[in-house]
């Protein structure tokens, strides 16, 4: 009998066991992938290009990429898209396409890797912080829109993932700014590297949200 009820005990181990590992590997493959390190200097010079200012004290940024390039269009990009809507008048190069549409088939998850000088904080979609850089919370009331506007909080900017070209010296990054009051703007942003140095080539306005729409609207 004991024999028995031994045999029992490691048929039903070796039953479990496998089971628990394919669990353990489904948990770990949903898990979002990291934004590589590479991408976060092309973020740098989008926010020091296009959004900072003198006034600027803190920017709030999606912590999550974002795999779609217009709020009321939740698809991922394809070249189908791209060929649809000729961006910078279809002067983009293919390779350089073709790798920002691969990897941006699906959320990223961003770090506190930003390097453009000011405070940021990290948040996940329309909750509470889950990140920042090592300084003081601001209060609540300074978010809240004063009359004039409040200039010295950008809130907030979403990033996608960075495309590049075979030869690595062109970046395509789409940025979107997507304000509290219901404003904002997408922007596909298209960066050169001449003599080891990134610059900001050219800007293409992808959709802007104005008060009257009460929410994004086209080209």
């Amino acid at each position: 009998m004991a024999y028995w009820s031994g045999a029992v005990l490691i048929m039903s181990l070796v039953l479990v066991q496998p089971a628990v590992a394919t669990v353990s590997v489904v948990a770990q493959s949903v898990l979002p992938e990291a934004v590589p390190t590479g991408d976060y200097p092309f973020y740098d010079l989008a926010v020091e290009e296009k959004f900072l200012t003198s006034q600027t004290k803190l920017v709030v940024i999606e912590r999550m990429t974002v795999p779609h390039l217009h709020p009321d269009e939740p698809q991922v990009p394809t070249l189908a898209w791209f060929a649809d809507r000729e961006v910078f008048d279809g002067r983009l190069p293919q390779d350089l396409i073709r790798d920002f549409v691969a990897n941006n088939q699906r959320p990223s998850r961003l770090d506190t890797r930003f390097g453009f000088g000011v405070r940021y904080r990290l948040v996940a979609g329309e909750g509470e912080s889950d990140a920042e850089t090592s300084l003081p919370m601001i209060p609540a009331a300074w978010l809240v829109e004063r009359e004039g506007g409040a200039p010295d909080i950008i809130d907030r900017l979403a990033f996608s993932r960075v495309g590049l070209n075979l030869r690595a010296d062109q970046a395509l990054l789409y940025v979107a700014n997507q304000r509290p009051d219901g404003t904002g703007a997408g922007f596909l942003l298209w960066f050169v590297r001449r003599q080891k140095v990134w610059s900001l080539y050219d800007t293409e306005v992808l959709w802007v949200a104005r008060p009257e729409q009460g929410g994004p609207g086209g080209r």
